[in-house]
């Protein structure tokens, strides 16, 4: 995309209420032209809702929504050039699978010719070829799914809206259709809105990630900006598993922007961001479970080691996830690739090593300490 190009769509300042519960909070977005941008976040975020604004399902209060430069928030959903595919795929199940991807088709008064052409290439691009005479009822989930995305890209709309798609398959085959829609969203090039409430299913299939709270927005970035460079301890939580640890800030050093910062456990060398931090600031480390080091306690004392004992040891195959308590905190460190790690047991005393490079959160009301 050239560096010039104006974003597909663009969401100004939306507002949105039920009664007195507000749902959206001014919420503004740009999503640019063959991007996937999901919008995540708790149940009751207000991510459903705002699908719905841009689908023209909901009217929202107040706020713009534009696509490509035009505003289309007065306009119904059958006048925008946008199309959703829903949770429960809201196929007819008494029509074939042709049927059902013929049907808008048939309302936008195509060719009947050009139907049947537009039809079997919908089905080629979801590899359902000779499905087109078999009733919705006898696809399987799975099959249904591809159905449902097939119809949504019918007269190939502008904006696509996938509205948690895929929650209704069992995990294996969640895996497959997510990869699936990936696929043909980056074959197509189309932009598209994802919603759903599981953050790793966000992670996976995102060029853009959008974390909703409250009707807020709390960060938008790539998954890996929102994973590894969280904003706020919602996001932190929020987004994978997290180990927290709170410190203060005793010395940074000018020429590394190495920080000495004390724990409950001690001190610990840290790099940081130096235009972020000064000496003094109360800190939040956000420690994930795969960035920990752990091997037997030798009893030696050394930097950014910690002596504790693995209470717990959770063998998966691929993956280990041991349980460690450092005095009354318990920590959890991931071992990838178990079976060429030192051995560990239950009750072992264990040391575990904080990586440098941790991220870092500055506490609300921190600053410097008092001279």
């Amino acid at each position: 995309m050239g560096t010039n190009e104006q974003p597909t769509l663009i969401l100004k300042d939306i507002h949105k209420s039920f009664g007195k519960n507000k749902v959206l909070n001014g919420i503004s977005i740009e999503v640019n032209r063959g991007e996937l941008v999901t919008f995540v976040g708790p149940s009751g975020c207000g991510k459903t809702t705002l699908l719905r604004i841009i689908g023209g399902f909901t009217e929202h209060d107040s706020g713009e929504v534009i696509l490509d430069g035009r505003s289309i928030g007065h306009l119904p959903p059958n006048l925008r050039d946008t199309r959703i595919c829903f949770q429960n795929y809201a196929l007819f199940p008494h029509l074939t699978v042709g049927e059902n991807l013929a049907y808008g088709l048939k309302i936008k008064k195509w060719d009947k010719k050009k139907i049947q052409e537009r039809v079997d290439e919908l089905l080629t691009l979801v590899q359902l070829e000779g499905f087109k005479d078999r009733m919705i009822d006898k696809m399987s989930g799975g099959q249904q799914q591809r159905v449902a995305f097939a119809r949504a890209l019918a007269y190939s709309p502008k904006v696509l809206l996938l509205d948690e798609p895929i929650s209704n398959l069992d995990a294996n085959l969640r895996i497959l259709m997510r990869d699936e829609i990936r696929r043909l969203q980056t074959e197509l090039y189309i932009t598209t809105v994802f919603v759903t409430h599981d953050q790793f299913e966000a992670m996976a299939i995102s060029d853009k990630i959008v974390v909703l709270s409250d009707g807020y927005i709390q960060q938008v970035g790539s998954p890996i900006e929102i994973y590894d460079h969280p904003v706020n301890e919602f996001i932190a939580s929020f987004v994978g598993y997290v180990n927290f640890l709170d410190a203060k800030i005793d010395s940074i050093k000018k020429e590394t922007s190495a920080a000495v910062v004390s724990t409950e456990y001690g001190k610990l060398e840290l790099d940081i961001e130096q235009a972020e931090f000064v000496s003094g600031d109360d800190v939040l480390l956000v420690i994930r479970p795969e960035t920990i080091q752990i091997a037997p306690s030798n009893g030696m004392v050394r930097q950014n080691v910690i002596q504790g004992t693995l209470k717990r040891y959770i063998y998966t195959g691929a993956l280990a996830k041991c349980h460690v308590m450092l005095g009354d905190r318990e920590i959890i460190v991931d071992i990838h690739d178990p079976r060429d790690h030192v051995p560990l047991r239950e009750n072992d005393k264990v040391e575990v090593t904080i990586s440098r490079n941790v991220h870092v959160l500055k506490r609300q009301g921190s600053g410097p300490a008092d001279t």
